[in-house]
């Protein structure tokens, strides 16, 4: 099943804008892949302004936020692939959502999972028999 941090990122992203609020990004600088100027981040992370006023092209998927903006008045591409987004929330009240680390996507086969005899390892997790469904509260 596909993750569902991109769909609450582009939903948090539309409802913090929809009520006149301005979305903010806290990402892991040291996350893969991710694009943002040197010099601005602190302890491994950055805050970004993704306000429609600050950003150009402006572009979420599946895998990552991209969008053009300018730090210091010098114009920067960043990308933000979705694992590097630890939350997103608007500036004016802290509302939004913070999301659980998670590991980079490599979309190779792993030489761990295949065993000496060429055959791929055991599956890494049965299916969870369908019950009652486990949530979490996030505050």
């Amino acid at each position: 099943m596909n993750s569902s941090r991109p769909y609450l990122i582009r939903a948090l992203y539309e409802w913090i804008v929809d009520n006149d609020c301005t979305p903010h990004f806290l990402v892991d600088v040291e996350y893969p892949q991710v694009q943002v100027p040197s010099g601005y981040a602190n302890d491994g992370q950055i805050v970004l302004n993704a306000s429609p006023s600050a950003v150009r092209h402006l572009h979420m998927d599946n895998q990552a936020v991209s969008f053009e903006s300018r730090f210091g008045g010098v114009p920067h591409s960043l990308h933000l692939p979705i694992g590097s987004i630890m939350a997103i929330y608007a500036r004016e009240n802290g509302q939004g959502m913070v999301f659980e680390p998670e590991p980079p996507q490599d979309d190779s086969d792993s030489i761990d999972d295949i065993g000496p005899d060429g055959d791929e390892g055991p599956d890494p997790e049965p299916p969870r028999p369908s019950g009652r469904p486990s949530l979490k509260v996030v505050k």
